[in-house]
Parts: structure tokens; C-alpha cells; sequence
């Protein structure tokens, strides 16, 4: 019945739009295995590194919006994805997490590989089951099983994001499945942001200067509505067509006080920068938040009013003021003109690979996936706008997984990743089993300022003793991340200057698989004075837009 059990599920998902599988080989999960690689269609990835395998099919899903099926043995196996599902949860990203288990005979009696797995995730899972092990006569309940799990990932009856069914099987492990129980009629998918719409009539915006700040699950298809209704909008890394450079905007007090609104509308998850939450709390203005695009980050409880769905963009009394939004516009191209001059022998620095990456990237009609840390505030505060899809890991915002994440990305694709050497190095387990049988292109660009730069723009900088500080913050390692991407197999190449960037990502996209592009940037101090010097030319931008009433 164990075999019958997991064929069921899988039927079940594959009816309802699963097209993703993600495997961590193991013994105990036989059944599961053995069952998603026989249905027709379905895209079944092994990576042998479990939590490798959870960032990879958060990648997967984040580029198919589609949920992921997760499947892992028992043990240690299963506690490798929490990582993986803290950012899934907080990032609203649907998995359906299958944990293979030890049957309840064999828990608390030494047995290997035994955990307790009982709601190992907590509350972190939109849904969490354990129906035993699978018996005859349960098989009615296999279907409707599968599809609760199914519309909780996907948020139909609330907000999208994991799912964990705990499954113990006993011996033997391998069988063939008896005929399944009926099928069921097809399901929901997981809904795009784009696919939602309020007319709320009880906010009138007309005529008002509104500056909208939109993060994390906000589709390029929502700012350009926003846009047309003449809002000012701003955004995080991931915000296609948002305007750019507003964090380097408002760090001039003068631009900052001309820039205050009439109402800030927030949807989506929050920018990395200080800067603009700092602002809004400072303006006072009334913050209004719509939830179609997932939960709105509030860390300082600012938000006034919280609305369902997204803003209509239809609606006459959502139509703002637009020269204000022409006016931020203005403010933000005058930023993007420092950066107008021929840059092909320009020596490397992380602002100029940031952009570099998000230029290639837009080209080639390639998606980004930007690395935590300074990549995802360098995109942020000094790209141009995005105009492809992109990706950062802004649930938890943590360095786990993101080489995995980009490869889950661009498997079947393309796709342009940036990350730092620490990063890198984090999830070298991520390279091994590198794009995986669905092929692709993608351009990996490792910036490597050997260490943890971020914590060079933090207190510890200056606080700590320099060598503790090396030694317990910057953490340097001597490795060289060419030649460990070279004994992968993998084609790596290094470059110093504009130029050779953009050549080698052009040159990694068309030929495809996985290539490693390390990019030589100043040491972590200098690339600190290099920021304040942009910083400082931002500044005279900045000026120029304050004296002009927006």
C-alpha cells in the first residue's frame, strides 16, 4: 500500500499543475522516489545535498511559479531543509515537503537515522500532516490529502508558502502501486500578484503626491499599473521597473525633506535600505498596505490601513499627482547619469559589477538573482531599473543556499547570478550537482573581496580590534574560487576590468551550463571609500532635484 500511497500523491499533484520534483536520495523514501519518477511530465532533480536541495527548488518555484515537491529520507535529512523553509515561509513561496519517516516502532529505541519529526518546522509550514503509515483502508483520504496540501502551499485560503507531510514507511520499501483510487478534478495554481485586483473605494487618492515602496513578491506586471496611476514608486532588489537610486537619493536631507508625500502605499516586502524606512517613519505621512502581493513588512508597526488585493489601477480615485512621480523620476535618472561614460577598461568595483550583472542580465533577457548582503543592496540602491525577473533571498535574508537558489532559477533558463566569495563558499555543495538534467545557461558572477564585506560598513569595523576583527567578522579564506570551481568541472574564468565582465557573461549564456565568473574588486576598505565617493557624487543629484518643488 506504501507504493500505492506515494503513487497517489504524486498523480494527485501532477493533475493539479506540479511539474517539479526535488530529491534527496535516501532509502527510507523509496516509495516517494520511485513514485514521482514514474509520472509522465514530471521534472524529477536529485541533488545530493539536502539543503542545497531545498534552495534549488525555491529557485524552482520562484522562476516557475509553481509549487516544488521537496522530498528527503529521514533524520539528519529532513532537519537540512529548515534553513530552506525558514525562507520559503517568510518569503511566501510554496514547497510541498515530503519527509520520509521511521514507522513508530523504531522511534525512541536507537533505530539510525531517527528523529523526532512531528512538526519539525514548526509554525514556519502553512500545513503540517502525519497520517501514519499508509494503510488499505485509508486510500479514500490519499486524494483529498494530497490536494489540502496542495491549495495551503498555494495560498488559495490564505498565503502561499510550505507544506510538510511526514509519511513513515516500513519494510520493504520497494513494490509496485495497485491501481490508484479515482482522480479528482483539476486544482489551483499558485497565483501571480498580477491576478488580483481591488477597487478600493474607500481610499481616495486624487490629486496627492504618493510614493509607493514595493519588495519581495511584487510582479514588474503591479509597479507598472502603480506607475500609471502616477505614483512614485520605489522598491527593493527585486522590483522590475521600479525607479532606481532611491536609497543613495534620500540620504540628502535637502531631497529628502522636498521628497516627503501625502501617502506612502507599501505592498510586498521591505527595501534593504535604513535610509528609506527611516524616511517614512520621519514624514509621518499616512501608510496604507494592500496584501495581494503576500504579507507587507511592517517592522515599524508604521502601517495605518491594510487593504486585500492590489490597487486598481482602473480606478479614477487612485490617480495621484503625477509630476510628483516626474519629479522622483527626474531625481533618479540624474543619478544614473554619473554612470554614463564608456566603461569597457574600467577597473572592477562592486557598484560597477552590480550593474554590469543587472545590464547583461536585461540583454540577454536573462533573469537576476542577487546575493544577500552588499550584491543586494548594491542592485538596489545603484543599478539602473531591473527589466527582467529578479531574485534575492529576502525572506530571511540569510547567505544559505543562494548558489542553489540561483542554479534552481535558471535550470531549464537562463539566469545571471551575483554573489560574494563568502557566500559562494557557503553553499559550495550547491555547485556539484551543478543546473541538473533540465540543462540551461547560467553566469555566475562571484565579486571576491576576500571576506564578509557588509561588515566592514557596520560598527564592528571600528570597534573591534583589526585582526579580531578579521578573524571573528571579515573571515577570509585563501581559497581560490577559480580553481575550486575548475576542479568541479566547471568552465571559471577571472576579470578586472568592465569589459571583460560583460563579454564573459555573454559568452557563458550562449554557451550555455554553469560558468563562474570571478570578478578581482578592491580590498573590503576600499570598497567602503568607494561607496562614499559615489555616495558623494549621488549627493550633487540629489541637490540639483531639491531645488525643484516636486
Amino acid at each position: 500500500m506504501q507504493a500505492s500511497f506515494a503513487a497517489t500523491l504524486f498523480d494527485e499533484w501532477s493533475r493539479l499543475g506540479l511539474r517539479d520534483v526535488v530529491l534527496g536520495p535516501g532509502s527510507r523514501s523509496t516509495p516517494l522516489a520511485l513514485a514521482s519518477a514514474a509520472v509522465t511530465g514530471l521534472h524529477v532533480e536529485v541533488r545530493i545535498d539536502e539543503r542545497g536541495a531545498g534552495f534549488f527548488a525555491l529557485g524552482r518555484a520562484l522562476a516557475t511559479r509553481r509549487p516544488v515537491a521537496l522530498v528527503v529520507t529521514s533524520g539528519t535529512a529532513a532537519a537540512e531543509l529548515h534553513a530552506a523553509i525558514a525562507e520559503a515561509d517568510l518569503a511566501v513561496v510554496p514547497l510541498l515537503v515530503v519527509t520520509a519517516d521511521r514507522p513508530p516502532e523504531l522511534h525512541g529505541v536507537g533505530a539510525a537515522q531517527t528523529i523526532d519529526q512531528l512538526h519539525l518546522y514548526g509554525a514556519m509550514v502553512r500545513r503540517f500532516d502525519d497520517v501514519g503509515v499508509p494503510r488499505l483502508e485509508a486510500q479514500s483520504t490519499w486524494r483529498p490529502l494530497a490536494a489540502r496540501l496542495w491549495r495551503a502551499a498555494c495560498g488559495i485560503d490564505g498565503v502561499p508558502g510550505p507544506v510538510h507531510l511526514n509519511v513513515p514507511f516500513v519494510e520493504p520499501l520497494v513494490a509496485a502501486p495497485a491501481p490508484l483510487p479515482a482522480g479528482r478534478p483539476a486544482g489551483h495554481p499558485w497565483r501571480a500578484d498580477d491576478e488580483l485586483a481591488v477597487v478600493s473605494a474607500s481610499v481616495d487618492l486624487r490629486g496627492q503626491k504618493v510614493l509607493a515602496v514595493v519588495g519581495r513578491g511584487v510582479s514588474g506586471v503591479t509597479v507598472s499599473a502603480l506607475r500609471a496611476l502616477g505614483w512614485a514608486v520605489i522598491g527593493d532588489a527585486t522590483a522590475v521597473g521600479a525607479l532606481a537610486h532611491a536609497d543613495p537619493l534620500l540620504r540628502h536631507d535637502g531631497f529628502a525633506r522636498q521628497a516627503r508625500p501625502d501617502v506612502v502605499v507599501r505592498l510586498g516586502g521591505a527595501p534593504a535600505s535604513r535610509g528609506v524606512a527611516q524616511w517614512i517613519a520621519a514624514w509621518g505621512a499616512p501608510v496604507i498596505a494592500w496584501r495581494g502581493a503576500g504579507p507587507v513588512s511592517d517592522p515599524d508597526g508604521l502601517i495605518e490601513r491594510s487593504l486585500p488585493g492590489l490597487p486598481d489601477g482602473a480606478a479614477p480615485q487612485l490617480v495621484a499627482d503625477a509630476s510628483y512621480a516626474t519629479w522622483w523620476e527626474g531625481a533618479s535618472d540624474g543619478v544614473e547619469r554619473l554612470f554614463d561614460r564608456d566603461t569597457a577598461h574600467t577597473a572592477l568595483d562592486e557598484v560597477i559589477v552590480a550593474r554590469l550583472v543587472v545590464q547583461a542580465a536585461g540583454r540577454a533577457d536573462a533573469a537576476v538573482v542577487v546575493g544577500s548582503s552588499m550584491p543586494v543592496r548594491d542592485v538596489e540602491w545603484w543599478a539602473p531599473p531591473r527589466t527582467t525577473p529578479t531574485y534575492a533571498n529576502r525572506g530571511a535574508n540569510g547567505i544559505d543556499g543562494v548558489v542553489s537558489t540561483v542554479l534552481g532559477v535558471a535550470a531549464g533558463g537562463r539566469a545571471v547570478g551575483l554573489v560574494g566569495d563568502i557566500t559562494f563558499r557557503h553553499d559550495l555543495s550547491g555547485l556539484a550537482d551543478g543546473l541538473g538534467p533540465q540543462g540551461g545557461s547560467c553566469a555566475l558572477v562571484v565579486a571576491d573581496n576576500g571576506g564578509g564585506g557588509i561588515f566592514s560598513f557596520l560598527s564592528q569595523a571600528t570597534a573591534v580590534e583589526p585582526a579580531s576583527f578579521e578573524r571573528l567578522f571579515a573571515t577570509p579564506r585563501t581559497t581560490d574560487v577559480a580553481a575550486v570551481s575548475r576542479s568541479l568541472g566547471l568552465d571559471s574564468v577571472r576579470v578586472a576590468t568592465a569589459g571583460d565582465l560583460d563579454q564573459a557573461i555573454a559568452t557563458a549564456l550562449e554557451r550555455g551550463g554553469l560558468s563562474v565568473i570571478v570578478a578581482d574588486v578592491p580590498d573590503r576598505s576600499t570598497n567602503v571609500a568607494r561607496h562614499e565617493e559615489y555616495a558623494r557624487a549621488a549627493a550633487a543629484a540629489a541637490a540639483a532635484a531639491a531645488s525643484v518643488d516636486p
